[in-house]
């Protein structure tokens, strides 16, 4: 079973990640991608909140 810290660090790549994607989403005009990638990224930016992670230097989408 992962401890709080792995669990913190796995968020955090997938956040990562999910902005990447809804950038390439943004560029493509991919409408539809893009809505489902912010659904996916406002979770997991709720849950980093939650676990006490500053945001500031690490979310791109600022949204």
């Amino acid at each position: 079973m992962p401890n709080g810290l792995e669990v913190v660090k796995t968020a955090i790549d997938d956040f990562k990640k999910i902005q990447k994607y809804m950038s390439l989403a943004k560029d493509e005009n991919a409408a539809k991608t893009y809505a489902e990638l912010k659904r996916e990224y406002l979770a997991l930016k709720a849950i980093l909140q939650t676990a006490g992670v500053n945001l500031t230097d690490i979310d791109e989408m600022k949204e």
